[in-house]
């Protein structure tokens, strides 16, 4: 949070993947910075047998149904750790995930990229991206899928949470077919501002948002400072005070239904 603020930001989000952990820990630092923080999660849904990520803003954490479900993704992540560990070894390349597992049990969400880390470690390659391009990806052969919900039940869960549900990194999925049913099961927003749109890409998805309704979320994806994984630093991707004023007005009308 204090990071956050010395980067010149006045609200942020944040949004692991299924577990509200870090936004309840961040609670009481956020305030001591000065900083607005919007309770969030990302959450893994899967459509036409892929993954699509939904983030969820202004949610109750402490909501039922979505820690029971959470806990339920959790587990699942658990279960496929174990899986792709035991494809890696039939493959030749066994990895220690012990570390990962235990992670997983203390409520940790892991996946693809602590495996990458392991693999990495035990030299079985050079970077975390040849992790992914030989073993990890969706045509790759320690790839297990995972079982996951589809994004309308997502959504329709983030609702019940009190929040509103943001399509994540459109730009990086190439699903662009799949949106306009999202938005007529109940999709808010698109994640049209992020760190792996150029300004066409962002344009691309503001005009798509403004034709189905929506309104426009951003995010940097950043992982920490040393993750490898979207930008490095915090400040470099912000939303337009405006955006952020339209998603709060479409939280309060989501509210109030």
């Amino acid at each position: 949070m204090k990071k956050a603020r010395a980067a010149g930001l006045s609200i942020i989000s944040i949004t692991d993947h299924d577990t509200t952990a870090g936004v309840d820990a961040a609670r009481s630092a956020a305030r001591d910075a000065g900083v607005e923080l919007v309770p969030g999660i990302e959450i893994t849904a899967v459509e036409s047998g892929r993954e699509t990520h939904i983030l969820g803003y202004f949610i109750d954490t402490a909501s039922a149904p979505l820690q029971s479900f959470l806990e339920r993704q959790r587990a699942d992540r658990l279960r496929r750790v174990g899986e792709i560990r035991d494809r890696l070894s039939a493959l030749g390349c066994p990895i220690d995930a012990s570390g990962i597992l235990e992670d997983a049990r203390r409520g940790r969400s892991v996946g693809r990229p602590q495996i990458a880390n392991a693999l990495l470690e035990a030299g079985h390659v050079q970077t975390r991206d040849e992790a992914f391009d030989r073993f990890l990806n969706a045509s790759g052969p320690a790839y297990v899928a995972r079982r996951a919900v589809p994004a309308a039940a997502v959504t329709q869960l983030i609702h019940r949470a009190g929040g509103i549900a943001s399509l994540a990194h459109p730009g990086s999925n190439a699903r662009d077919h799949l949106i306009p049913a999202l938005a007529a099961d109940g999709l808010d927003a698109i994640e049209a501002r992020h760190s792996d749109h150029d300004t066409p890409t962002e344009t691309k998805y503001r005009r798509l948002a403004a034709e189905l309704g929506l309104v426009v979320s951003g995010g940097s994806d950043f992982h920490g400072e040393m993750a490898g994984h979207g930008v490095s630093k915090l400040g470099l991707v912000t939303l337009p005070a405006d955006d952020f004023e339209r998603l709060r007005t479409r939280h309060h009308r989501i509210a109030a239904e």
